[in-house]
């Protein structure tokens, strides 16, 4: 009876553990999928993926999969396998991060925060988890959540992650939330990690100007200027700068170059109309202001208009 007992243990066993080694087996596979895809060895790693797929078609299966398609473009046949993989394991990291990624490319802001809300409340490894959160924090900013877009950007960079359009999203927020200081943080990791960037440097230059540190402002603006001499929005920055420093003379050639390339900049209106002001040019300022509040954007236009322009049309 001992013996009958054993051979049909045995016989029960021997299918499980055939079915461990094909998922071992599988998940070699796609993990070797994984670095053929991080080589763009595109057409091997889908292979790696098919391969796994017909050992075991687990949600780990799809999902490597489907990263593939994703990375071919493949968008539908990339939406059939993570569906796949999310109908076998609604949970599954990947998957939901992948789905995440997918809509915030697309633009579906809402379902990009949903899906990536799986992943960061979930039990995942804190890499994939860090990823999420990134997503989740693009996400929220073009759907306008600034405060908790900071939260999610500011968790998901860490101080070790340098993802760059992450990056120059949290330094937005930072800025329409009116923090410049740490605004400027951001900006100069950027400046470091892509001193080729004009933005990075304009930027930086703009945080410093709502700082008040007028010549580190300039310093910055040159150097963007160095990588594009008749940028107007630099131009305007720094035309800003140098009046605040009393230089009109410069700040008036500087806002003149500006706004030559761009006559629909509300900032560099502003600054020419300051210096009109100081020239005593008032009908030429409040046209400048006019425009300017119009357009709308640069602060303290409405508080000027009242003051100076107020009584201009009962006087004409």
């Amino acid at each position: 009876m001992s013996i009958l007992r054993t051979i049909l243990l045995l016989a029960l066993a021997i299918p499980w553990a055939f079915g461990a080694v094909r998922a071992q087996e599988a998940a070699t596979l796609i993990a070797q999928g994984d670095s053929l895809l991080a080589a763009h060895e595109n057409g091997k790693a889908m292979a790696k993926f098919n391969a796994a797929m017909a050992l075991a078609p687990t949600a780990d299966a799809f999902a490597g999969r489907a990263r593939g398609w994703f990375q071919l473009a493949k968008y539908d046949k990339f939406l059939e396998d993570v569906h796949k993989a999310l109908a076998l394991d609604s949970l599954h990291g990947q998957a939901n991060y992948q789905r995440a990624l997918f809509a915030l490319r697309a633009e579906d802001h809402q379902r990009a925060i949903q899906f990536a809300s799986r992943v960061v409340n979930g039990d995942q490894p804190e890499p994939l988890r860090r990823q999420a959160l990134l997503v989740r924090g693009e996400a929220e900013a073009a759907a306008g959540a600034s405060r908790r877009a900071i939260d999610d950007l500011r968790n998901g960079l860490a101080d070790h992650c340098d993802d760059l359009p992450a990056m120059k999203t949290l330094a937005r927020m930072y800025d329409a939330a009116g923090s410049p200081d740490s605004s400027l943080h951001i900006l100069e990791k950027l400046c470091e990690l892509q001193p080729d960037d004009i933005g990075n440097w304009s930027n930086r230059g703009f945080e410093l100007n709502r700082l008040e540190r007028f010549s580190e402002s300039i310093a910055m603006l040159d150097r963007a200027l160095a990588l594009d001499k008749d940028e107007p929005v630099v131009l305007s920055n720094k035309a800003y700068a140098l009046l605040k420093l009393g230089h009109d003379a410069e700040a008036f050639s500087t806002v003149e170059r500006s706004l030559s390339a761009d006559r629909s900049n509300p900032f560099a209106l502003r600054t020419r109309a300051l210096l009109w002001l100081r020239k005593g040019e008032l009908d030429k300022a409040c046209n400048d202001l006019t425009l300017a509040k119009a357009l709308g954007g640069a602060p303290e236009v409405d508080a000027l208009v009242k003051q100076h322009c107020s009584g201009m049309r009962s006087n004409r």
